[in-house]
């Protein structure tokens, strides 16, 4: 059965169409179709409170594009849920009734718990151990989900007001890195060891451009290395000398800057990149909820 996932993110909408498969008793989200529009939700939302007219305007017919994609594909059933901008926009509910009247997609504005428990449903059709430490890091354009894992379960998680974007715009509160470093002193006992899981599209662009393969982790050293060659390039460098779009090229810094600084205070050698997010797991979600019907 094929399903289609609407993540409606501060940095950009992105639209997954897949189905779950099963590979001789593994499942995995496979992708079938996958558009993403940068419509930067947060530049105005973290500066001025709303969207404004114009951007309302280009969501909305992005969500219209987005739901005849899903109709030629003729799928099972459709999640679209909008997290950090819209969370914070004052407009974000009417303009959410406005999405449904003009396309009959209905947007969940979902808070962070919510976001990370979604990306998490994913991680346990990953080959390892599950019942060993992990730790799960997730950088999106306005916030950043931290989620501490132990014997299969979720002990410890936290939203921060810290993304991308916001950084762009000088939006983060002056003792957001300190906040950071005192939950994980309070929360994580970095002593004993964690595999850490990083997430978003940032990292997985800058698992690509260090030429990795699937699941081959980054060490942090060449994260810190990399980290500090983009700060040290202009926009245009950045975009000539790794190939990236304008709307990348500008947040990968700040997302790995954000990385870095969770990396270091966890004390970790290196970081996986599974490569799956927030739009994987509404996909998995779907499908759970289909085969609980069926039996």
């Amino acid at each position: 059965m094929i399903y289609a996932a609407i993540d409606i993110g501060t940095n950009a909408a992105r639209l997954l169409i897949g189905e779950v498969t099963d590979n001789n008793g593994r499942f995995y989200v496979k992708k079938i179709s996958y558009t993403r529009v940068p419509l930067r939700l947060g530049l105005e939302v973290f500066t001025n409170g709303i969207i404004s007219d114009t951007k309302r305007d280009q969501f909305v017919k992005t969500m219209r594009a987005f739901q005849l994609i899903t109709e030629v594909y003729n799928v099972k059933g459709v999640r679209a849920c909008a997290t950090s901008a819209m969370r914070e926009a004052e407009n974000g509910t009417a303009i959410r009734q406005q999405v449904y009247e003009q396309t009959g997609l209905e947007i969940e504005i979902i808070d962070g718990e919510e976001e990370a428990n979604i990306i998490f449903s994913t991680f346990f059709l990953l080959a390892f151990d599950k019942d060993s430490p992990f730790i799960v890091i997730d950088v999106g354009g306005g916030s950043t989900e931290v989620s501490v894992f132990e014997e299969g379960q979720r002990i410890a998680g936290k939203s921060f007001k810290i993304g991308t974007i916001r950084m762009l715009k000088d939006k983060v509160e002056s003792n957001m890195w300190s906040t950071i470093r005192s939950w994980i002193k309070e929360s994580i006992n970095i002593h004993m060891p964690h595999k850490v899981f990083a997430t978003g599209g940032n990292i997985n662009k800058l698992h690509k451009l260090l030429g990795k393969k699937y699941l081959e982790p980054v060490d942090y050293s060449e994260l810190n290395a990399f980290y500090q060659e983009l700060s040290n390039l202009t926009l245009e460098e950045r975009m000539s000398k790794y190939q990236l779009k304008p709307d990348r090229a500008d947040v990968i810094v700040p997302a790995c800057e954000i990385y870095e600084y969770i990396v270091s205070e966890l004390d970790a050698s290196s970081i996986y990149v599974p490569k799956i997010g927030l739009s994987d797991g509404m996909i998995y979600d779907m499908y759970k909820q289909d085969q609980k019907i069926a039996e």
